[in-house]
Order: C-alpha cells, then structure tokens, then sequence
C-alpha cells in the first residue's frame, strides 16, 4: 500500500513511517516544512508540503494513496477550539478523497474523556460528537464514514507511548521534577494510567490498515494500569531525587499542563484489539524504559 501519513514526523508517526516502510509499504508524510520534508527523506518516505489548514492539499495526499493514517493535530492550549476546528476540517477534506473507495482511514486518539471510573473498552463509543465537541468529533465522523464507503478505523492511544525520544507527557513529568528537586505525584499516587511502547503502537496501526475491517476501534494498550505514584518513583530514581505527593491545590504550579492528566485514572483495555489482530505487544514496559534511562539520558 501507499499510505499517507498526518503528523509523519511526529513520535507516533516517525515510528509508524518506519514500520511500514520495513513491511514493505510506501509512505507519504505532510511536511509543513523544510525540516520535516527532510525528515521525511531520511527516514525514506515522500514529503507533501502543507499543513492542517490547507484543506486541498490534504485532499490530494488522501487521494493518491491506498490508505490513510491521521495522527497530526495542532496541540494549541491557548486555542483549544480552533484546533477543533482545524480538527474537523481536515479529517472531512480526507474523507472527501476517500468516499467511496473502500480505502482503510486509521484516525488517532486517546483514552481521555471516553469514559469515567473504568477502564475504556473497545466497544465505548467516544462522547464528543458534532463540530462543536473535543478534537471536532472526529473520531466519531470517520468511523460514520464506513456508511460513504471507507474502511474506518479509530486508534486510540494509551496515555503514555513511551520509549527513548518520547517528548509526551513523561517527558514533561520528567521535566517538571528536574525543575523542581523532586519528583511528584498527586494525593496518594492511586490514578492509573495505561501505556504502549512507541514500536508497538506503529504496528498496531499498520496491522490495523492492512485488515481492520470498518468501524473498528482499537485501543493501543500494553500495560492497562500502572500507578501514577510507580511512574513518579520511577522518575525519582532515574534521576536520583526524592519523590513525594503533591497536593491538589499545587498540581498546576508543580506539573504545568499535565498535571490535569496526571491526578486522573485513564486506562483502557486492549482485549478485543488484541483478539482481532493477534497483536501481541513486545516492547519493554514504561517502568522498565524510565529505568533504563530512555528520559534521562
């Protein structure tokens, strides 16, 4: 196949475009710029130049490839609705492109918001529907998609894609702990997270292009829960600080931005993914990679 790839030099993507181009996929990536295009190069796909606002471009890579992979979005904190917007827009220009044609679209997402006090399954469709809703409602409107003739499928992401290279939210905890002289965890540490390693993530989705059949979700979950309180002793020990609770009214001023996630559960099972694709996650666990040094060294 030939797929084209949003956010291609991205972590989830850098990685993705490597496994399909090592299984023997083609692959075209969006570069909004002459680094990215020459990313793109040495990883050894094709650049097509332009962004998540230029509608006909992204028209265009959706039509001259055999399958589609949206992993991009604009991650604008300040602007959380015009990222929805963009959202919205750019995964409706692709699927203009797609009606029709019985092509696999594999759209990105995460365990967040899906549901509350469990863990996320397979069959829980997301809350956010409509223009107006998280990230435009996109994952709902391509998986509708299987009903105009695309082979629709939604991945979402656990909560951590670690490894070596990882600039999400361990990265930033990492981050906020060297800042700070310690490493935190809020209240007593009991939110759960899920995690994934990076190398399976990416063959999750090439499986999940070359035989998921339409509507299918798939949740890229290796570890379904791990204390938020281990990952913070993990950090602790990978850097050599001490580690202790954060209180609720601190969380922002210690974490920054991630601090709302982290003082959350957000898990989700993998059983069905792993039962329809025989997908058998191999990559270390996140405990193992923060002690390996995969954020420190």
């Amino acid at each position: 196949m030939r797929v084209f790839i949003t956010g291609a030099t991205g972590w989830i993507g850098s990685a993705t475009v490597a496994e399909l181009l090592r299984s023997g996929h083609t692959v075209s990536g969006l570069a909004r710029s002459d680094a990215s295009a020459a990313k793109l190069a040495a990883l050894g796909a094709d650049a097509v130049r332009g962004d998540l606002d230029a509608p006909d471009t992204l028209r265009r890579g959706a039509a001259a490839a055999d399958a589609v992979v949206h992993l991009a979005n604009k991650h604008d904190w300040n602007d959380p609705q015009g990222n929805d917007r963009s959202e919205r827009r750019a995964v409706e220009a692709m699927l203009d492109a797609l009606a029709g044609t019985g092509k696999p679209f594999a759209i990105a997402n995460g365990l967040s918001g899906i549901v509350e006090g469990r863990a996320a399954l397979e069959t829980d469709a997301s809350p956010a529907w409509g223009a107006g809703s998280d990230r435009g409602g996109s994952e709902n409107l391509v998986l509708e998609s299987a009903g105009i003739g695309v082979r629709s499928i939604a991945v979402r992401f656990a909560p951590s894609v670690h490894g070596r290279g990882d600039w999400g939210f361990v990265d930033w905890l990492t981050a906020a702990a060297r800042r700070h002289g310690v490493s935190g965890y809020v209240g007593d540490g009991g939110a759960q997270w899920s995690a994934v390693h990076v190398g399976d993530a990416a063959r999750l989705i090439r499986l999940g292009l070359e035989s998921a059949p339409a509507g299918t979700r798939l949740h890229a979950v290796a570890e379904q829960t791990i204390s938020t309180r281990a990952i913070a002793e993990a950090i602790g020990a990978s850097l050599g600080l001490p580690v202790r609770s954060i209180e609720p009214a601190r969380v922002e001023a210690h974490f920054g931005v991630v601090g709302h996630f982290f003082a959350r559960s957000l898990t989700g099972s993998s059983e069905r993914t792993r039962q329809r694709l025989s997908w058998t996650p191999t990559g270390p666990g996140l405990i193992e990679d923060i002690l390996a040094g995969a954020y420190t060294d």
